[in-house]
């Protein structure tokens, strides 16, 4: 079993968000020790998990709670469960080209800034300079 401090190391989480899902019902069956203090177990861990992917999606809190409340239902939702994660899994597709546009975009300026710093170009990416083309 894990504290709340431990579940945040684990899942790369802050302790607030942690408390914050497990309040809004995204951990079922959540336990608590004696002391009423929030303990998790490998299943608690993988609901937390599965959240935190969902949320790095852009989906809703309120979509996830639904989302644990059709796992909940059993089997007869398997195919709305398997449609919400067809549209978060193009929703991360659709993040990763962007992502892999924006690393490409600082990849030439860096090695444009490089080859200025080395004397190989001069720098005509400032627009303080008159003939500066500001995006180039």
């Amino acid at each position: 079993m894990y504290s709340v401090k431990q579940a945040a190391e684990i899942l790369h989480l802050t302790e607030h968000t942690i408390r914050y899902y497990t309040d809004q019902g995204l951990v079922p069956h959540m336990k608590r020790d004696k002391n009423n203090n929030r303990i998790f177990d490998e299943a608690s861990l993988k609901w937390l998990e599965c959240a935190k992917h969902l949320r790095k999606c852009g989906m809703s809190v309120a979509d996830i709670k639904t989302y644990v409340n059709l796992c909940l239902e059993g089997d007869s939702t398997t195919q709305e469960r398997y449609d919400i994660f067809m549209k978060q899994k193009h929703i991360a597709q659709v993040q990763l080209e962007e992502a892999k546009e924006r690393a490409t975009y600082i990849e030439e300026k860096t090695e444009a800034y490089l080859d200025i710093l080395q004397g190989v170009d001069s720098d005509d990416m400032n627009t303080v300079n008159k003939q500066a083309e500001p995006f180039k």
